[in-house]
């Protein structure tokens, strides 16, 4: 679902030594302002911008290389802890997630699908695609109604105000939450900062700084 993701930070240089040189994933894009990190078959770019800025966003990996993953990862970063443990089973999803934070302090947390194997040794193949790219706001409802409209279902029957709201298809999925509640695996609440998300379909969702969401087509 998500072809591209941008969002914005203040530690632009520390953000592409960490994606390229600790998790050896491939750069496909540098520049003075900017890079882009290819994370499967979706592209990440991280933009520079003055204020720190931080995100939650998950992705996908094979659930039949989540151990290997995880003593891969834990070489490189620590893993995030709640409730005493590092990792969690999401039954309603089949899907087992660990998390740890990036240089910036996004929330990355990587969610081993059961039903998805890859073999072979951990590599770029391991990261399959984005898989989540939360959406905070302070407009739970209008903005769940303006991704309806863009033909994105929601998990579950109704919004939830104080809870996540998956809304998405397959493995893919918006995280919409309210601003300023706690992220799962972290002692951080929810803030609201502008993003970007292309999806295949063409369909572009762009998060303002005041919480608003808006969409629009691309050309491309």
């Amino acid at each position: 679902m998500f072809k591209s993701v941008t969002l914005y930070t203040d530690q632009l240089a520390a953000m592409r030594r960490f994606y390229g040189n600790i998790l050896e994933l491939e750069i496909t894009e540098r520049a003075e302002d900017r890079f882009t990190v290819r994370i499967g078959t979706t592209d990440m770019t991280f933009t520079a911008v003055d204020r720190p800025a931080f995100y939650h966003f998950a992705i996908n990996i094979p659930g039949n290389q989540f151990s290997m993953l995880k003593h891969w990862i834990q070489d490189r970063v620590p893993l995030n802890w709640e409730d005493g443990v590092d990792e969690v089973y999401f039954r309603a999803f089949d899907a087992d997630s660990m998390y740890f934070e990036d240089p910036a302090g996004n929330i990355v947390e990587l969610i081993g699908r059961r039903r998805k194997d890859v073999y072979g040794d951990v590599s770029r193949s391991s990261f399959l695609n984005v898989s989540e790219v939360g959406l905070v706001t302070n407009q739970v409802q209008e903005a769940g109604q303006t991704l309806f409209d863009a033909g994105l279902p929601l998990r579950g029957t109704d919004l939830e105000l104080d809870d996540l709201n998956f809304i998405g298809r397959g493995d893919a999925y918006f995280v919409l939450v309210r601003d300023g509640r706690k992220w799962y695996f972290s002692k951080k609440n929810a803030e609201i900062h502008p993003l970007e998300a292309r999806l295949t379909d063409g369909t572009v969702v762009r998060l303002g700084a005041d919480g608003r969401i808006s969409l629009s087509v691309s050309g491309e």
